[in-house]
């Protein structure tokens, strides 16, 4: 394979001004935010358009086509250039975006939905790699202490803008409204990003990113379908299981022989690389886990509605975003790649048996309050699994790399909404049934028709039942979140500490210079 094209200056590193980092920032607030102001407005798209019956696929569609281009935009960004990558996902996510806007029909709005995620797949996993091969990594903290601002405003903001967007303009606009911040994002980045002209002479390994797409699109629908659509012992859930196992048993094979994998297995040479995506995963199965069905409790139990459950767990975003802000700044320091997780998983433990807490006769003001620790704790977890990933992969392998731990974290959500989604259930399902009857249980429970508008109009005895119910319920949640965030605290202990950033050294490395042919075919060794 012949070397990539040396930059013409390499003695410098090529610095990353304000107006870059502020696209940049765009791009993955953008990917944030489009899901979040979306979800408020489904229902009344469904009422305009149709199609009860596919409601689901156009969430679905958008985070299954996400999901699989993850890792392929992280890949074409270290072969082709990860500006042009970059702005090329943003583009395709705009025309996605502005053809859901335009939709007729369900059909359409689901075929758009997927072209807009596969846009999204290259918006946060592009800015992340121009950030990794841009900026030092003493000083990546702080530039990801951004990054954790951008998600919690979006996770927050974004329900709010969509109710009101739905409510006082038109629904097509909670998709209209992403195209003027998509192209202010794509002037910034064009203005002030300034990449060295790289480009790796190989092909995209075709037959690999087939078939990490074929079992992650499996996985995302095993995952979404166990338990609800199907049973988890039905003959369509075996053989999603059993398309997961073959695709990404071969997927591995297919990369130990590729000359430029999907996910280049040298990544995984290094322990703390290995070890961080384990936690990855565990964060993201806690942290999507937590958010689905808190609101659910807020809702059911609080009596609260569906805009504000979501101002309830504004304390669990706070957590997260103070706890982002200064894991940033201490990783800077360095040393602290193994106190730091250990902190994060002690906190996320602490916050889950806080959670226990929760039940029918909770004040409103306490249940809000106690979800600002599990907050923190998650916050932590993910801000220096993410700084511990980019900090041990190579810088050509730096979109690779941020494309991994993104698409691990997004698994472990899908993974952990679905074992934890069916401990909920069972919990509910068990109380239902032991109180009021087997057939009142099925037939409170069958088909969704089990709402917070239905529950206020039932007799004081069921009502009472529902809420205990869905306490125990999330009980069973948060006890599954305790237990991976004890299995993170244990995996936290293998990763070593790297030593303090020596800055007269950083000044000299130049973050894009082109390796090598030894350090190309070879695992890199920091």
């Amino acid at each position: 394979m012949n070397d990539p094209a040396t930059p013409t200056s390499a003695a410098d590193p090529p610095a990353l001004p304000r107006l870059g980092v502020f696209g940049l920032m765009l791009g993955i607030f953008l990917a944030t935010l489009d899901g979040q102001i979306v979800s408020t407005a489904l229902p009344t798209i469904v009422g305009d358009l149709g199609g009860l019956d596919h409601f689901s696929w156009s969430v679905t569609a958008y985070l299954l086509t996400m999901a699989a281009s993850t890792p392929i935009w992280g890949k074409l960004g270290d072969l082709y250039g990860r500006k042009g990558a970059y702005t090329s996902s943003v583009v395709l996510f705009l025309i996605g975006t502005v053809l859901c806007g335009l939709a007729q029909s369900m059909g359409q709005l689901i075929a758009f939905r997927a072209v807009q995620g596969l846009g999204a797949g290259g918006l946060m996993v592009g800015a992340l790699s121009v950030i990794g091969v841009l900026v030092p990594p003493q000083e990546r903290g702080r530039i990801q202490s951004m990054v954790g601002v951008m998600l919690p405003v979006a996770f927050v903001g974004g329900p709010l803008l969509g109710g009101f967007i739905t409510d006082y303009l038109d629904w097509r606009w909670t998709f209209y409204v992403n195209v003027p911040i998509g192209i202010v994002a794509l002037l910034a980045v064009g203005k002030g990003v300034r990449l060295p002209a790289q480009r790796v002479t190989g092909r995209v390994d075709y037959l690999g990113a087939a078939l990490l797409t074929s079992g992650i699109l499996a996985l995302t629908l095993l995952a979404s379908w166990a338990g609800t659509t199907y049973a988890w012992t039905s003959w369509q859930i075996a053989a999603l299981a059993v398309v997961v196992v073959l695709s990404l048993a071969w997927f591995v094979r297919v990369e130990l022989r590729a000359t430029e994998p999907i996910t280049p297995p040298r990544l995984f040479t290094s322990r703390e690389f290995t070890l961080a995506q384990v936690l990855s995963l565990l964060v993201g199965a806690v942290l999507v886990s937590v958010i689905n069905y808190l609101p659910q409790y807020m809702q059911f139990v609080q009596g609260a509605s569906p805009t504000v459950s979501g101002m309830l767990i504004l304390p669990l975003m706070l957590g997260m975003l103070t706890a982002q802000l200064t894991t940033g700044r201490l990783m800077d320091r360095g040393g602290l790649d193994r106190i730091v997780p250990l902190t994060g998983g002690t906190v996320t433990v602490a916050g889950a048996m806080l959670l226990l807490l929760l039940g029918a006769d909770t004040p409103l003001v306490a249940a809000s309050a106690l979800t600002l620790v599990i907050g923190a704790g998650v916050g932590i977890l993910m801000q220096s699994t993410l700084l511990t990933t980019m900090n041990s992969a190579a810088p050509r392998d730096m979109g690779a790399a941020t494309g991994t731990v993104t698409l691990v974290r997004t698994i472990g959500g899908s993974l952990g909404v679905a074992v934890l989604g069916a401990v909920h259930s069972s919990r509910m399902a068990d109380v239902l049934a032991e109180q009021l009857g087997t057939d009142t249980e099925k037939r409170l429970t069958a088909g969704g028709g089990l709402t917070p508008a239905l529950l206020k109009d039932m007799p004081t005895r069921v009502r009472h039942t529902v809420e205990d119910a869905v306490s125990s319920g999330l009980h069973g949640v948060v006890v599954g979140a305790a237990v991976l965030s004890v299995i993170a605290f244990g995996t936290a202990w293998f990763i070593r500490a790297t030593p303090e950033p020596d800055p007269a050294a950083a000044a000299t490395a130049a973050p894009e210079s082109a390796p090598d042919k030894d350090s190309v075919r070879a695992p890199h060794v920091d």
